[in-house]
Formats: structure tokens, sequence, C-alpha cells
């Protein structure tokens, strides 16, 4: 994508300069997760397309993908949700948008989108944010709190799902909210590109035993990723030739001896593997004959249930939420209710039986449907096609008037 000129508003009127423009983005952290992927997407896009890109947070071992993609990093407390502190990175913010000299603003989360916000409106910068999830609106506090997030001039969510919720809760405007599905790497996730070696590495850490079948439900240890109705399925369906894998990390100290304690409680001791440290997803994936997401509450989204299409393998997830957008019922998976483990019990029976030649067949779709529709390049591109609106307007298109109706002689 071909770099555009922004102006530099520090200088005077009639010495003008042009320079590359540049975009500030504000999250929590750089730990792991869908945020802080899309974000450090974004930035590396930005960067190959002639742009200036920095991003602030609190920092993690995603820094150094950052840092080799030609990006800064700023530490800020971001995470904190401490009113002094959000004062204070405000001001720390709005320093960095006048040394820098930020174009735009981009917020990814709430407490970092307050500091954010203030500080674009201090140096009278565009402000964009971007709704990942459909955020809980139940007590008044919470339903302002979150309110920061509908302040951008331009709202992008992540999906139809969370663009309906922002629209209804917060009343954003069809000229300000825009849908843009996060996408994959289909380079990473291709499974063509997996060679057999790191496959039997993960298959060896892991323990899975030869001739036994995969099931793998990849997320966050939290009870809302539904590990608790995953085990009890997999007790419904009464087979011994099952390993079973719950992939990722703790979020809350406490909760995998509650999933230990399921497993034990159904004598499934055996057939299960919790794994909280996985350095090769699109591997494990390979090794997955079928890939799960049982979450009972309703996802913005859905990533792994997209990395697990792109690398072919047959899908299940909870009815609701962004899965609805992303999962293709009886040609790219299954659609099962939340919180219904029999129903979830039968799909992975009925994924488990597929015969090679629909397996093969259900890859192809699912890969040739992700590809349409859900790709890092097509994100990027129109992440960026939002910045230029906001900061180029004069170069948008201009829609032209339907021609006139032909009047019958």
């Amino acid at each position: 994508m071909a770099s555009r000129m922004a102006r530099d508003n520090s200088i005077p009127s009639g010495r003008r300069e042009t320079r590359p423009p540049a975009v500030l983005q504000v999250i929590p952290s750089l730990v792991s997760g869908g945020v802080e992927r899309g974000t450090v997407e974004v930035a590396t896009a930005l960067v190959a397309a002639g742009w200036t890109a920095i991003v602030a947070s609190s920092g993690g071992p995603m820094e150094r993908e950052l840092a080799r993609a030609g990006v800064e990093h700023v530490h800020l407390p971001l995470a904190s949700k401490n009113p002094l502190t959000i004062r204070r990175n405000a001001g720390a913010l709005a320093r960095i948008i006048r040394e820098h000299k930020i174009d735009i603003v981009h917020a990814r989360s709430r407490a970092p989108a307050w500091s954010a916000w203030k500080a674009a409106r201090t140096t009278r910068r565009r402000f964009v944010t971007t709704f990942h999830n459909a955020y809980d609106t139940g007590a008044p506090f919470k339903h302002w709190y979150n309110s920061v997030m509908a302040r951008g001039e331009r709202v992008i969510a992540i999906s139809d799902f969370v663009a309906g919720h922002a629209a209804s809760e917060y009343g954003i405007g069809a000229d300000r909210l825009r849908t843009i599905p996060r996408g994959v790497d289909l380079k990473l996730f291709d499974a063509n590109r997996v060679n057999g070696d790191r496959v039997a590495d993960l298959a060896a850490k892991w323990r899975v035993p030869d001739g036994f079948a995969v099931v793998m439900l990849p997320g966050r240890l939290t009870r809302w990723k539904g590990g608790l109705d995953f085990i009890e399925a997999i007790a419904q369906l009464g087979r011994r030739d099952l390993c079973c894998l719950l992939v990722g990390a703790e979020q809350r100290a406490g909760f995998r001896r509650e999933l230990e304690a399921a497993i034990e409680r159904h004598g499934l001791i055996g057939q299960f593997r919790i794994v909280e440290d996985c350095r090769d997803i699109a591997a494990a994936y390979v090794l997955a004959d079928v890939v799960v997401s049982a979450s009972t509450d309703p996802e913005g989204f859905g990533r792994t249930i997209v990395e697990a299409q792109a690398m072919g393998r047959p899908v299940i997830a909870t009815d609701h939420g962004g899965a609805r957008e992303t999962v293709i019922p009886g040609s790219t998976g299954w659609l099962v209710p939340p919180g219904d483990t029999s129903s979830l019990a039968a799909a992975i029976s009925e994924a488990l039986t597929l015969d090679p030649v629909s397996r093969q067949a259900l890859a192809w779709r699912a890969r040739a449907h992700i590809a349409a529709g859900f790709t890092r390049e097509a994100m990027c591109a129109r992440t960026i096609e939002i910045y230029e609106e906001l900061l180029f307007p004069e170069a948008q298109p201009v829609a032209l008037p339907p021609e006139p109706m032909a009047i019958p002689a």
C-alpha cells in the first residue's frame, strides 16, 4: 500500500511540510491475546506502508515482534484502572503525541482508552477506537465506563455481532461505525507448511498416545471458555480412544484445579492434558482431529475457531456471538447451543466419524472460507483505509447520484 503524507500541524501556516502519517495504538499490555495480536499486525502493516507506528502499553513478550517490524514501543502502566494512574497516563500520552507528531490515536481497550481519549482531545488529534467484544452494561457505572469506546471519530467492531451491540447500546451511527473482522495469517496457519517433526514433538511432549483421536479446546483457562462443558461432553461420549487437550494459560488462579477436579470426577485423568504453554499453535492444530470452542458467553469474534478452519480442521463452536459469522454449519463445521453438553458430545462424535474423503472436502471448504473473508491482509488494509478516511477526506471517492429513471413514452 502506497504511503500518503500528512500535514505537520506543528509547523506554522505558510511553512507546512509533509511527512509520513503517524499512528499511536494504545493497549493494556503485550502479553498474549487477540487484541495484542491485532495491534502488532496493524503496526507492522503501517510500517510496511511507509507510515510511522508506535504502540504504548505496559509491555510484555510481544514487544520483540514490534521491534523486529521497526515499531517503537513506549512503556506506560496502561493496564491500570486507577483513576490517578489514568490521569497521569493521559499526560504522558499527550507528550508522546506531540513529540512524535502523532496524527491518529487508536485505543483498543477501555482503561487505556480513557487516557488516550483525554490525550487526543488535549492535542486535537483524531481518535479511533475498537470494540473487541460486547461489553457488560448491567450497571450504570459499567455503561459509562464502557462508553469511552463509543467516543471514537471512527469506531471499529470486530464482527457484526459486536457492531450490533455498539449501535444499540451506545447509539453509534453508521457514519462512524465500521465492521472489520479479525484476520489470520494464512502463511502461518497453513497445514502444508507444518512439517511432521513439529507435530511429533508436540505429541511426545504432551504424551499423546499412538492411535488416539485428538480433540482440542484452545483458549485461556477461564470459566466462560467452556472447559467444564467440554469435559462433561467427553464424559458423555464414553470413548476411551480419545486424547483431549485444554490448551491455554490460566487467567484466574484456581480454575485449573477446578478443571482437574472435574476430570478426576468423571474418571478421565488419563485422557486429558492441560497445556498452559504452547509455543507452536499451528502444529497443535495439525495434531488435533477436532477443534472445539465451547464458550458459554458470546465471543466477539472467536480467533481460534477461525485459525483452525484455516488449518483445515473440523470445528465445533457454540451458536452465538461471532462464531455465527465465521462457521458455516454443515459445510466448515458445527454450531451447538451454548451449555448443551449432549449436543456438543454428538457434534464431536460426528466430526470424529468423518471418512477421509469427507474430511478432506471439509478442509478445502474451510480454508477457502477463511481466505475469502478473514485474512490478516484484509484486516490491516481496511484499518488503514479508516485512518486515511480521517486524515485525507479530500481523497475519498465521491458517491455519484443515481442515473435518472427513464420516463416511458
